[in-house]
């Protein structure tokens, strides 16, 4: 049970604003929100998946949300929805207590440059910087510690959590996220060798961020080579991501934990990339692509669907097995070549292998 909530809520409340179904008292109210399992009688549960059915005859729950074939195995009060785990999305800002600082003003020992636009309703956290030519449009909220350069936008009732850094230039929509410790705008990866030494090359894009994008903490976005690294609207990028110079993301996608993305490679829109995948440079993705979790994609992906590369994890024994295994494949294939000519009575031709 979530004894720290500051608020409750009746169940024709919560009913009324997900646009949810409910068989039950009405004007019983809870108090947090909680997993079947861990509910307490003053709290509301949702069942998102089956494989969580047999945990209803036992739930502590006051109320479940969940979809409408499973109410007849719930006792206790019900809100029906369709998607109940996107309900379950909707339901968890009710009970958020997390403190964001928005409260309006400029932090005493913040450093703001006079040439700053700001919006209404700003709030700048203290030791943040902002530097020269920036605009923050209404509602933005900058946490403690951020450090903002120069020619950088922010768009409205976006937030930027303690200790973000900004590079100059940086352009991000409305209300974005982005996580304590992600570094936007460095420079990306290019250097020229001479035969003996590497030459810097300057990195003279941007990087421009849509709206309603979220960016987990210690993630990179490395600003582009000539043109801008482009994340679209409604993108959601987890913890300890690399994002290369001049990639592209298109819009809806999501990329999990410690993904990484070479330079020039273009994601389309409604991707999702599990933790762990890596994509090589200079590649084009297609739409609706879902790479599974530690996959290297080594190769442009012009078709819709599920990829996935490596090996699953198995005992140690048998996995050395196969690791020699895979080093004879082309020898095997080899073989195989020669016993089907063979088998077709081409002999001069398999004997000449």
């Amino acid at each position: 049970m979530n004894t720290n909530a500051k608020h409750t809520y009746t169940l024709s409340e919560l009913a009324s604003a997900l646009g949810a179904g409910l068989i039950g008292d009405g004007e019983r109210r809870v108090s947090g929100l909680a997993t079947l399992t861990d509910a307490g009688p003053d709290d509301i549960a949702f069942l998102a998946n089956r494989a969580y059915l047999k945990y209803l005859g036992t739930t502590r729950a006051a109320a479940v949300l969940l979809h409408p074939s499973y109410a007849e195995h719930c006792s206790m009060h019900v809100l029906t929805l369709e998607n109940p785990y996107l309900g379950y999305a909707h339901l968890s800002h009710f009970f958020d207590l997390s403190p964001v600082g928005s409260v309006p003003g400029i932090d005493a020992t913040a450093v703001v440059d006079e040439s700053v636009s700001i919006g209404e309703r700003v709030s700048i956290g203290p030791g943040a910087v902002i530097g020269a030519n920036v605009t923050l449009g209404d509602d933005v909220i900058i946490g403690p510690g951020c450090s903002v350069g120069p020619d950088c936008e922010i768009g409205a009732r976006s937030l930027l959590h303690a200790n973000v850094t900004l590079y100059y230039g940086v352009v991000i929509g409305k209300r974005a996220i982005i996580h304590s410790g992600a570094v936007i705008g460095g420079d990306g990866f290019g250097f020229a060798h001479d035969g003996s030494q590497w030459h810097k090359i300057a990195q003279i894009g941007g990087v421009v961020i849509g709206d309603d994008v979220e960016v987990g903490s210690c993630t990179s976005i490395d600003r582009g080579a000539l043109g801008d690294t482009v994340i679209g609207n409604d993108v959601k990028i987890d913890s300890q991501v690399q994002i290369a110079h001049n990639v592209h993301i298109g819009d809806h996608s999501a990329l999990a934990g410690c993904v990484g993305i070479a330079g020039s490679t273009h994601v389309g829109r409604q991707c999702l990339l599990g933790g762990g995948v890596g994509l090589a440079g200079h590649l084009e993705i297609c739409d609706g692509v879902q790479v599974t979790g530690m996959s290297l994609v080594t190769n442009s992906i012009e078709v819709p669907g599920v990829y996935s590369s490596g090996t699953g994890s198995m005992p140690n024994k048998l996995w050395r097995k196969n690791a020699v295994r895979y080093k004879q494949l082309d020898d095997m294939a080899k073989r195989l070549t020669r016993l089907e000519k063979l088998g077709r009575g081409d002999k001069n031709d398999a004997q000449g292998e």
